[in-house]
């Protein structure tokens, strides 16, 4: 096939395959640091040893995670070098600096306090421990604000100008706050905290369902549930706020995204077109079903408000239809489902029949839940497809075409390293897959010794009693 003789094509392949794959550790380190800040701002208040057993057990997969996720993301740094060097000699003045931020400010930081969190149970004071944990979670939410606002900058640049072929830094502040900033960060994050709530909620139902631990795993699924009612709402109301960013600062993304060919003339509603088979080449979509007024209405707020077509945009500047077109409305689909699964669970929550008595009569609910474990990857990867697809044919939006930010490579090279890669990362999936399933096995270590007592003084107030006091949280 011709496209596997394109260096350009290959480079691109490359990068969105090791992009593809390394981003799933990403979000859970977001949102899993965050739980077991949660977790563990309990056990310093209660000294209830259940919360010590979560953070000891959810720190297990958040190691592994972490591990993972570094490996995987060195070389996406590596590509700006091999793959992508003119890119990084036009953009590297402002680009090459937000990775180095990223890399100073949040890595080091989360890395660095890494240790304490995961090895100084009995070693540091107990707010000292804490504060290792706060610095862990300020470190990955960090990390994503870099990378975040470093994409946003390629989607909608500003705050720069070019000079003799590369970017000049007028101002870091405009160009580190861009336009789409502030939606491109806030969405990234809630999907990744939304993604890690049903994760977490998905295991603690598995083992509900087996009977293993009860007591100790309806704590987090009811944890991951109260969260989800606030993240997975939000995550909608993001979700609309950056849809009117693409409306305002990328049209020819919008038009994409909604398959929408002709733009709508004055008086009449743009539809919004809900399912369809688009035709680029024609530019038409061959069937559609569509909602009269739609589009017009969620873009403009207004039912005939305007929206641009994608017959008004130079074919060479049109990105492509399909993928953007089908990837987004997977993305929402799985929102909306999510947020189905979290008024169903809060209803039961509030009927007062997420107790251990009650449970077992929850078993369609928990296999929802089970079933849904995954789903909120699937809606990061499909975001992230719509994001970056539907920006093309540009690399920095306006400024830089793709086709333009590539190496000259011989498509061997670079197919003799994407096979090396898919090689070296499909491992690293094996890999963590069999040792996150042998942790989400195992299940909680309930015998290990607690802090030494005069480590850790709980908080009289709201105490409760000792784990030991109650019913054993046994597996049976």
């Amino acid at each position: 096939m011709d496209i596997f003789l394109d260096s350009l094509f290959l480079s691109r392949l490359q990068f969105a395959l090791t992009t593809i794959i390394h981003i799933i550790w990403p979000v859970l380190s977001i949102g899993l640091s965050l739980f077991l800040l949660i977790i563990e701002i309990f056990w310093f208040k209660t000294g209830r040893e259940v919360y010590y057993r979560h953070a000891r057990f959810w720190s297990r997969l958040f190691l592994l995670n972490f591990g993972v996720g570094v490996v995987t993301g060195i070389p996406l740094e590596f590509q700006f070098g091999t793959n992508w060097a003119p890119f990084s000699i036009q953009n590297g003045d402002f680009f090459g600096n937000i990775l180095g931020f990223e890399a100073a400010m949040a890595f080091m930081l989360e890395a660095g306090f890494l240790g304490i969190m995961l090895f100084g149970w009995d070693r540091v004071a107990p707010g000292v421990h804490l504060f290792a944990t706060s610095m862990v979670a300020f470190g990955a939410s960090l990390s994503a604000f870099w990378i975040m606002a470093a994409n946003a900058w390629m989607q909608t640049p500003d705050g720069v100008h070019l000079e003799n072929g590369r970017i000049v830094v007028d101002s870091y502040s405009a160009a580190i706050f861009n336009p789409s900033a502030f939606t491109s960060i806030a969405h990234m994050w809630v999907a990744s905290v939304e993604t890690t709530l049903f994760l977490i909620g998905g295991i603690s139902a598995w083992h509900l369902l087996k009977n293993r631990y009860r007591e100790f795993y309806l704590i987090s699924f009811r944890l991951a549930l109260l969260s989800a009612i606030v993240i997975a709402p939000l995550q909608i109301v993001l979700g609309d706020l950056s849809g009117d960013v693409v409306a305002r600062h990328q049209p020819a993304k919008l038009a994409a995204m909604e398959a929408h060919w002709q733009t709508n003339l004055p008086g009449q509603g743009a539809p919004w077109v809900a399912l369809a088979w688009p035709d680029r080449e024609k530019q038409e979509n061959k069937w559609a079903i569509e909602i009269p007024y739609g589009l017009s209405l969620l873009t403009t707020r207004s039912f005939t408000g305007k929206v641009t077509g994608l017959r008004d945009i130079p074919k060479e500047n049109q990105p492509p239809v399909a993928l953007p077109f089908y990837a987004f409305r997977l993305m929402i689909i799985i929102g909306f489902a999510l947020t189905f699964l979290m008024l169903w669970s809060a209803w039961v929550l509030i009927k007062g029949h997420l107790t251990l008595s009650h449970i077992d009569r929850q078993r369609p609910l928990l296999r929802a839940w089970v079933g849904s474990s995954l789903l909120g990857y699937i809606a990061v990867e499909s975001g992230w497809i719509t994001r970056e697809v539907g920006r093309q044919p540009w690399v920095v939006y306006g400024m830089m075409r793709t086709e333009d930010a590539a190496t000259s490579l011989p498509a061997g090279l670079v197919m003799t390293s994407l096979a090396g890669y898919a090689l070296i990362y499909g491992l690293l999936l094996f890999g963590y897959l069999f040792f996150a399933r042998r942790i989400i096995s195992q299940g909680p270590d309930l015998t290990s010794p607690l802090p030494e007592p005069e480590k850790h003084s709980p908080s009289p107030a709201g105490a409760g009693p000792a784990l030991e006091d109650r019913q054993p949280l046994g597996g049976d």
